[in-house]
């Protein structure tokens, strides 16, 4: 006797870890937002390109957030010419390979934007996930710091161009010079001061969250958190920790502009840096960008493996209420500064570039919070139902389905099991549909439709309390000609529109 053959194990659906299903009303809102954003940065006069998911390795490892782990933090397959190829992790390292690919066809400077996926093969949390969306604006071939001014005003009227008002974001600017002076000030300069850099910039980028106290302790023996975990600082001293703490304790940069130059002033890049921060402020503020808008602020740190000058980051005042029930500011919603070494290292000559990135998906939920993102209505499409299953009969269905579909107006034929006709009004009301076209055997002898209006139906249905009312009020369903059918559809969906006006107002 033969075995029982075993039955095959049905296949588990599940999600990569780090990954998310989108729905229609996140893509709608992407699409919605990233619209405004273009929309600006063609304003300024710049164009798109696209790169693919995929670059070589080498022309993305090096310029990993750790450049100690260059192959780590990216997704990686060997093709069949043994070359490693890499999903890209950002947008900006991509464009470098693309302008040096194409040095000789682009017009400098090269003024370009782009939006797309980006994917980090790292450990995923809440709100962390190995895929992301951003929107990128670059220039490059402009060494002045007009550039980089320009991308800070830009920053400032995307971010108002979005609904975020004044106050409630600001630009904030920095040097990587001006923080590469004060490093060797308080004598970490030098390339055997790598590390002791980063521990002390690290600490400096806490501030928003433990204060200049937490900051004093990371810069010094170290900082023992409410669980009792300890974490190890950058062993300063007294001397040190004072000029660092007077360097991202600067408020008002008027005011500490002096201070700050007499700081950096003898090491090799600080005084540029401050010239630079000046000039800065002078340019956005010649262009009326107040300080509430963009503001030269020292505690700026990102970047450190990345930009060589001017640093900025987009960051968003108001509080929302995080995961723990805590009242927050929302924080960070995109940065970016000067790379100028990113594109010379494939071209063995100066190129200097400028660019800011926006991270999509955070401000989608910054948006959200605001009310500023969905309002746009999506209205459901119109049900052309199926009375009859013949081919003459759906050949008629159809053709209503398409005359309203020319006409601009959603729509989509039944594709069901036509001969339940409860479950077609069913389906309709499910898919929010706010009207259905009926047409039987009697309607078609007469070359008219039934046009149902579902909305002022399913209000009605809670106002009339007995059948016979129900039946003779009929003020939900209309009978017009085929001809008028498009013409009655139209005006009864502006009804709906009035009337969802008017709710909305209160």
């Amino acid at each position: 006797m033969s075995e029982k053959q075993k039955k095959p194990q049905k296949l588990k659906a599940r999600l990569p870890r780090g990954f998310v299903d989108r729905s229609a009303a996140d893509i709608r809102a992407v699409e919605e937002m990233t619209a405004k954003i273009r929309e600006v940065y063609e304003r300024y006069g710049f164009d798109p390109v696209e790169t693919p998911l995929f670059e070589y390795t080498d022309a993305l490892g090096k310029f990993l957030p750790d450049s100690d782990r260059p192959n780590e933090g990216v997704f990686s397959l060997q093709d069949d010419d043994d070359q490693w190829m890499s999903l890209r992790y950002d947008l900006t390292a991509p464009l470098a390979r693309h302008v040096a690919e194409n040095f000789q066809e682009i017009q400098l400077p090269y003024r370009t934007y782009r939006a797309g996926w980006v994917f980090r093969n790292e450990k995923p949390g809440p709100g962390r996930f190995r895929q992301f969306m951003q929107f990128d604006a670059d220039t490059v071939g402009t060494a002045g710091v007009q550039a980089d001014a320009e991308m800070c005003m830009m920053m400032a009227d995307t971010m108002e161009a979005l609904g975020i008002k004044r106050g409630d974001y600001v630009i904030r600017v920095n040097n990587r010079k001006v923080l590469d002076g004060v490093m060797e000030a308080i004598g970490l300069g030098g390339d055997d001061k790598v590390n002791a850099r980063l521990t002390v910039l690290r600490a400096i980028d806490k501030l928003d969250k433990f204060g200049p106290e937490g900051v004093k302790l990371l810069l010094g023996e170290g900082r023992k958190d409410d669980s009792g975990d300890f974490t190890k600082g950058a062993g300063l001293n007294a001397e040190q920790i004072e000029k660092v703490l007077f360097f991202i304790g600067i408020k008002d940069y008027a005011e500490s502009a002096d201070g700050l130059a007499e700081l950096v002033a003898g090491t090799a890049k600080g005084p540029e840096g401050v010239e630079e921060l000046n000039q800065i402020g002078h340019l956005v503020g010649s262009a009326g960008y107040e300080a509430n808008r963009i503001k030269i602020d020292p505690s700026v740190v990102r970047g450190l493996e990345y930009y060589t000058g001017p640093v900025f980051e987009a960051e968003l005042q108001f509080a929302v209420t995080n995961e723990k029930g805590e009242k927050v500011v929302f924080g960070s919603v995109g940065g970016g500064g000067r790379y100028d070494g990113l594109v010379s290292r494939f071209m063995g000559q100066p190129v200097p570039a400028t660019g800011f990135s926006i991270g999509v998906s955070r401000l989608m939920t910054a948006l959200k919070n605001l009310g500023k993102l969905g309002q746009d209505e999506v209205v459901a499409p119109v049900l052309v139902t199926v009375m009859d299953g013949d081919i003459d009969s759906m050949g008629r269905y159809q053709r209503f389905t398409q005359a309203l579909r020319a006409a601009g107006i959603r729509a989509e034929m039944y594709q069901g099991n036509w001969k339940k006709f409860g479950n077609q009004l069913k389906y309709a009301d499910r898919r929010g549909c706010p009207i259905a076209i009926i047409q039987g055997g009697d309607e078609r002898a007469l070359g008219v439709v039934q046009i149902k209006d579902l909305i002022e139906g399913k209000r009605l249905s809670g106002e009339i309390e007995d059948n016979v009312t129900w039946r003779e009020a009929r003020v939900a369903q209309v009978t017009v000609s085929e001809e008028d059918m498009v013409q009655r559809v139209r005006e009864i969906l502006a009804h709906q529109a009035d009337d969802r006006a008017r709710v909305a107002k209160g």
